[in-house]
């Protein structure tokens, strides 16, 4: 027996004995190829203009739009329609989940635009629009979350989760497609951000690279399924590069700072400063912080 052939029949008996990391004979999956596609159309329909070469203006851009539109329609309900077979069974359609969603978007396009006026207010380095859509991650990542999330909301499952990962490997921002994330959220740098699934984000929050809105890691994770797990960010806070803030009964309070590296598992009040000083974790309301001790990046 050639060496193939032995090699052959050693994966065939993998896949019986581990069959659980198989998908022979199941249904059909969506395509990850077909989901990055997607995700980039939908992009192009959120900022036109900004993600292909083509000047639409006037009498053009209803029809192409239009014609847009229909494709991803066309696609979305394609690849949806293998994420829910069980759904479809039940009475519930892609093509319904599809329509639902599609109407969202100018509401999704809203928030945004706060999400890019927050960039040009808070970063001195943003010279225009233009730049920060082009240029700045995060804000790919925040309109691909908020995409995903409303098809979470729409309880289409699976695809979210699939676009949030599409972004996550161009941005590398990972942020979980059930994150609630209030308007004007900016996020700096973005590398190595990670926003777990029952995160909740008030608004006009900002963090910087390296962030985690984590769970804590427990045993029998199984029965945590759909509970909180993950932080709640109130309005106007900020965080700095590489913080960690773990569990679903931490809540970071409004207008507070959390400073870089701080590793956090508990609720923090409302206006204060949190920074690591000689290894030891420091509390103190805003008004009473050191001279010179405010963040900057």
């Amino acid at each position: 027996m050639s060496t193939h052939h032995a090699l052959t029949d050693e994966m065939v008996r993998s896949y019986a004995e581990l069959a659980a990391i198989n998908h022979l004979g199941g249904a059909q999956l969506p395509s990850k190829a077909a989901v990055g596609a997607i995700t980039q159309d939908l992009l192009h329909l959120l900022f036109p203009g900004f993600y292909d070469e083509d000047h639409l203006e006037g009498k053009e851009l209803g029809p192409a739009i239009t014609s847009l539109l229909r494709s991803v329609e066309k696609s979305l309900t394609k690849e949806i329609a293998k994420s829910m077979p069980a759904q479809v069974v039940a009475g519930e359609t892609a093509a319904g989940k599809v329509q639902a969603f599609l109407i969202r978007l100018p509401g999704v396009r809203k928030i945004l635009k706060t999400d890019v006026e927050a960039v040009m207010a808070g970063d001195p380095a943003a010279r225009n629009v233009e730049e920060i859509l082009l240029a700045y991650p995060g804000v790919e990542a925040i309109a691909v979350q908020r995409m995903a999330h409303e098809l979470h909301l729409l309880g289409v499952p699976l695809f979210p989760r699939m676009m949030t990962e599409w972004a996550h490997s161009r941005t590398g921002i990972d942020i979980h497609p059930g994150a609630v994330i209030g308007p004007s959220f900016f996020i700096d740098h973005g590398t190595g951000v990670v926003i777990g699934e029952t995160t909740e984000i008030g608004q006009e929050v900002r963090i910087y690279h390296g962030v985690t809105l984590g769970a804590r890691s427990v045993a029998g994770a199984q029965t945590l399924r759909g509970r909180k797990r993950h932080p709640t960010i109130e309005d106007r806070v900020t965080i700095y590069p590489g913080a960690t803030i773990l569990g679903g009964e931490t809540v970071v309070g409004e207008g507070s700072t959390i400073g870089g590296g701080v590793f956090l598992a508990k609720s923090i009040p409302p206006h204060h400063l949190v920074f690591a000083e000689h290894a030891a974790l420091k509390i103190i309301p805003k008004a009473e912080r050191p001279q010179g001790s405010e963040y900057t990046i």
